[in-house]
């Protein structure tokens, strides 16, 4: 990769289900034209995040010759609320973006991303060309998911500070604590007429956990058993959310898979990139191979 190239977000919008407006970036460099590249890889966020937090993947992916686009889930970051979250519409959404990206597209999925691309994976095999699950299989567990459940729902008054944001951060990870570039904070936050500080997604999304029909270990099971596309997981081994038994049973369920692991928690990417973009950038190869 060239030290000197790059990458920059170019801000793109998509219609998914039910005329809801998608916000997301398409990354790309000035030496490679869009049409140029090798494939498109479209990187879809976890629950309570937005597109940022794949914005050094996809500039890395972008200055290595692909197509990468980030995307705002629906009621998360700059993509429209919306009247219901469910897997369904989630999928729905994706469905949606797919085929309005076209060619081939390999979608990267963490957590929320992750679950919807086993739905989309799984009842439409050939609208993508392969899938990478962050930290997400068909089973996840409950009291993992309960803790970041009530994360999400544990500042509704919001923040008197970017400082406050990151504290909770820190004492959800279990990290000490360490100081953070306010830029990348002001990318998931945002300052209402209070003065204070919010997440920048619905706060009507806390619901889609409460609702266990959206992770359904039986349904997205027998998903994932029709998966045929190449997949990889990335487990991190400090997850508390996904188990290396879980991670097993989905490398059964899924014919064309692979597992890696680093030595990260549930938010893989966001603790190391370069990890994570290293294990990614050898799939893409085997999975996108130059034509």
């Amino acid at each position: 990769m060239d030290a000197q190239t790059t990458a920059r977000p170019i801000p793109v919008e998509f219609t998914g289900s039910g005329g809801v407006r998608l916000v997301g970036d398409r990354w790309e460099t000035d030496d490679r034209p869009t049409d140029s590249t090798e494939g498109t890889v479209l990187l879809l966020h976890g629950g309570g995040q937005t597109r940022h937090s794949w914005d050094r993947t996809a500039a890395r992916l972008a200055e290595g010759g692909w197509r990468a686009v980030t995307l705002d889930a629906r009621g998360h970051g700059d993509s429209e609320w919306a009247p219901e979250y469910s897997a369904e519409l989630f999928a729905a959404d994706l469905e949606a973006v797919l085929a309005d990206l076209g060619g081939r597209v390999v979608v990267v999925g963490a957590s929320l991303g992750g679950r919807t691309g086993i739905v989309v994976a799984g009842e439409r095999p050939r609208s993508l060309a392969g899938l990478v699950l962050v930290d997400i299989t068909h089973r996840i567990d409950r009291t993992g998911q309960r803790r970041v459940r009530d994360f999400l729902g544990a500042a509704p008054n919001g923040f008197a500070s970017l400082d406050d944001a990151s504290a909770a951060i820190d004492a959800f990870r279990g990290t000490p604590p360490r100081r953070r570039r306010s830029d990348g904070l002001r990318k998931n936050l945002r300052r209402r007429g209070d003065g204070r500080w919010y997440w920048h997604w619905d706060p009507a999304f806390v619901g889609y956990a409460d609702n266990r029909g959206n992770s359904d270990e039986r349904r997205l099971a027998a998903l994932a058993a029709r998966i045929t596309v190449p997949t990889l997981i990335v487990h991190g081994t400090r997850s508390e959310i996904v188990s290396r038994e879980a991670v097993d049973e989905m490398l059964a369920l899924v014919p064309n898979s692979e597992a890696v692991e680093v030595d990260a928690g549930h938010m893989i990417a966001g603790e190391d990139n370069e990890a994570f973009a290293l294990h990614l950038e050898g799939f893409l190869e085997r999975a996108l191979p130059s034509r």
